[in-house]
């Protein structure tokens, strides 16, 4: 039965930081990418791309129908704007869609080289009024401040027609739009210059005895207490899964995953659940069953937890993070690479460095061009011949039905055990 919502179905964006992960979100079904250069985005410290490489980039897109987005929406400073304004040129020869941006200076620039661009979640776009003022700076969507409740955005949609976009996945800021000067004061690493080291998702020691009165800090005093259970500067990740209905009814034109610091997998994981979460809703199949069987799938990669952020009201002390590092179920462990795949036959030649592989165990293997390919061999051979399991030193061969390259990475996937 098709679903009676009148809905239009929303563009799913996943995060590009390099090569590997551009092939992974396009295989994976994502409509559009986002990506950064070298300079000038938030995720300085992401792989990201040349501006060379451009066209190369939007060649690949184009030829599987998927948009492309370049990021510029860090802070811009006087001596850089020749820069952008270059990047701008060359992003619009290339044949780039759009530039994410949030400096006034950007979206001038992009105005006049009529170049359609979107303001950032930095410029804390929050309300219908403010939307107005950027659609009349030339913006052709506004990507919401993520402090935004579900209620807030309908009452956005009623009164703008600027396309939408909404953060639906991926890490969250414990700052108002990510503008935090933690790193920057501490390491000299400024967050709005893309650079975050994140010093807040740590753990940290308080001195039971600070004399709030002090104006510095006494180092005489020993007492400490561990604040390590809860990092209270530590939200946990943002998942709409069990409730992106609810946000395709509102009418947010594109859902936005975050993650252009993270792993390959991660990003095949989550374009790829979102994509059936949002194809099974138009074709009414979007279950309660099947929402969960999404969560568990996208608890297998990289993640601090979940949260619903601000889609329902404040985010209470419930939703920070109780680990420093992931929480996800499984892990990959490097084991070989490919030495070859013979097209006719879909069979990879593997030769593996390192550890143990057996029949029906999971592996990935990934790499630029091929992106990320998940499979169980349900039969490994070793010199043509059948074997349980394969070893260090071994060079094998096992089915696998889509194309991998030569020198592409193989992982094993195991289940982490929870602790007792």
């Amino acid at each position: 039965m098709k679903n009676e919502s009148n809905a239009s179905k929303p563009e799913l964006m996943a995060p590009a930081g390099d090569w590997t992960m551009l092939h992974a979100a396009i295989n994976a079904g994502a409509d559009a990418v986002y990506f950064g250069l070298d300079k000038l985005n938030m995720r300085a410290k992401a792989k990201n791309f040349s501006a060379d490489e451009l066209s190369e980039i939007v060649k690949v897109c184009r030829e599987k129908q998927v948009k492309t987005y370049l990021t510029i929406n860090s802070i811009i400073f006087e001596e850089e704007l020749n820069e952008v304004s270059e990047i701008i040129s060359r992003a619009k020869d290339a044949g780039v869609d759009r530039i994410i941006c949030w400096d006034l200076s950007v979206a001038q620039l992009c105005s006049e080289q009529d170049f359609p661009f979107c303001i950032s979640t930095q410029g804390s776009v929050s309300n219908s009024v403010s939307a107005s003022v950027y659609k009349k700076l030339g913006a052709v969507r506004i990507v919401l401040a993520r402090e935004c409740s579900l209620e807030e955005i309908k009452k956005i949609r009623a009164n703008t027609d600027l396309e939408i976009e909404a953060f639906i996945h991926g890490a969250m800021c414990i700052a108002v739009s990510g503008r935090c000067f933690m790193s920057h004061h501490l390491f000299g690493k400024s967050a709005n210059r893309g650079e975050c080291i994140q010093p807040c998702r740590r753990e940290y020691d308080v001195p039971k005895e600070l004399n709030l009165d002090q104006e510095i800090y006494d180092p005489a005093v020993k007492k400490f207490m561990s604040i390590g259970e809860d990092y209270v500067l530590s939200p946990k990740d943002l998942c709409s899964i069990e409730f992106i209905d609810q946000l395709i009814e509102a009418g947010i034109d594109s859902f936005k995953i975050e993650g252009r610091k993270r792993a390959p997998e991660y990003v095949a994981k989550t374009v790829s659940v979102y994509r059936r979460a949002i194809d099974h809703y138009f074709d009414g199949n979007l279950t309660k069953e099947k929402k969960k069987e999404f969560l568990t799938e996208l608890e297998t990669v990289y993640n601090r937890g979940f949260s619903t952020g601000f889609y329902f009201g404040v985010p209470s002390s419930e939703d920070y993070s109780d680990v420093e590092g992931s929480k996800a179920t499984t892990r990959k462990e490097y084991i070989g690479k490919v030495l070859n795949y013979y097209k006719n036959s879909k069979v990879v030649y593997i030769k593996l460095e390192t550890g143990k592989l057996y029949v029906d165990d999971e592996i990935i293997i990934s790499g630029p061009t091929t992106g990320v390919v998940n499979l169980k061999p349900n039969k490994i051979l070793l010199d043509e011949e059948p074997v349980a399991e394969a070893c260090k030193g071994d060079n094998i061969t096992f089915h696998c039905k889509e194309l991998v390259r030569r020198n592409d990475s193989v992982y094993l996937v195991s289940v982490i055990k929870p602790a007792a």
